[in-house]
This record gives structure tokens, C-alpha cells and sequence, in this order.
């Protein structure tokens, strides 16, 4: 699967940022730019196998809504 990113280089602490705004609170960074890309995609594998993990564990629930 495909997800958006948004990579950032970080003035103060050097290297860079990068988050996943589909993903609440998955955010990754790097030395180089082609770090934070690789430590990203171990991020997102990582909330998105904690997410599988909370469903076993917990019955969430949904809600729908309209826009």
C-alpha cells in the first residue's frame, strides 16, 4: 500500500522529518533524507501492526459520518 508523507529537513537538529498525516502520530526521522524514507516505512509497518493487535485484543466500534 501507498501512504502520504510529508518530509521535512530540520533546521535546528539537522536531518530530516517526516510524518504521516493519514496516520495520527506516526512520525519518523533521519540522518539523510533517504534514512528517514527507509525509518518511515518501519514506522508506519510498525503502527499499523499495533493497530491489527489493538483489534484482537479490544472490540472497537465505528461510527459513520457524513461530510
Amino acid at each position: 500500500m501507498e501512504y502520504p508523507i510529508v518530509i521535512e529537513q530540520d533546521p535546528e537538529a539537522g536531518g530530516y522529518v517526516v510524518l504521516c498525516p493519514t496516520l495520527k502520530r506516526c512520525v519518523s526521522q533521519g540522518e539523510t533524507e533517504e534514512e528517514a524514507l527507509e525509518n518511515m516505512k518501519d514506522a508506519i509497518k510498525t503502527y499499523l501492526e499495533s493497530i491489527e493487535k489493538f483489534k484482537r485484543l479490544k472490540k472497537p466500534r465505528t461510527v459513520e459520518v457524513s461530510v
